[in-house]
């Protein structure tokens, strides 16, 4: 049976769509029996989620908080999936220009509230962008879909 990791990733710049384009990237590169599914957080629904083995998060820091696209997505598919998907591994990727804590803080009340489980600490790209940041989150995408696979996480 092919497990799914769903990334559900705000890029509304062209840094953030090329670090999106990394962990999508890096997940595909080294686990063929997962599918991976990128799917923008407006667009994302709790039947995307419901139908997920695991998930990558990723947003940009706005005045301290989450993307509103991704506040919109947690509002849609958070009592449909409440119930069902408790447990479910997730990681999350920041692209912060001042220091993510209250985007880390904001995002880890919502999935404690889901009762998601965080596979890893959140990786932050703090600053202006740093082309590091693409191997990072190249490295995150990767270690999902692989841990996953493994049945790790």
């Amino acid at each position: 049976m092919t497990k799914i990791l769903l990334i559900v990733a705000h890029a509304p710049s062209p840094n953030t769509q090329i670090l999106a384009d990394a962990v999508l990237q890096g997940a595909q590169s080294e686990a063929p029996g997962i599918q991976v599914c990128h799917i923008p957080p407006l667009q994302a629904t709790a039947e995307d989620v419901l139908q997920a083995d695991a998930l990558i998060l990723g947003t940009t820091e706005n005045l301290g908080y989450m993307s509103g696209a991704l506040k919109d997505f947690f509002d849609r598919i958070y009592y449909p999936c409440l119930e069902v998907k408790q447990g479910l591994p997730y990681a999350l990727y920041i692209r912060a220009g001042h220091d993510g804590t209250g985007t880390r803080r904001a995002v880890d009340s919502i999935t404690t509230g889901l009762r998601w489980r965080p596979v890893q600490e959140p990786l932050i790209c703090r600053g202006d962008f740093d082309p590091a940041f693409v191997d990072q989150c190249r490295e995150l995408g990767m270690a999902m879909a692989v841990g996953l696979e493994a049945g790790i996480i």
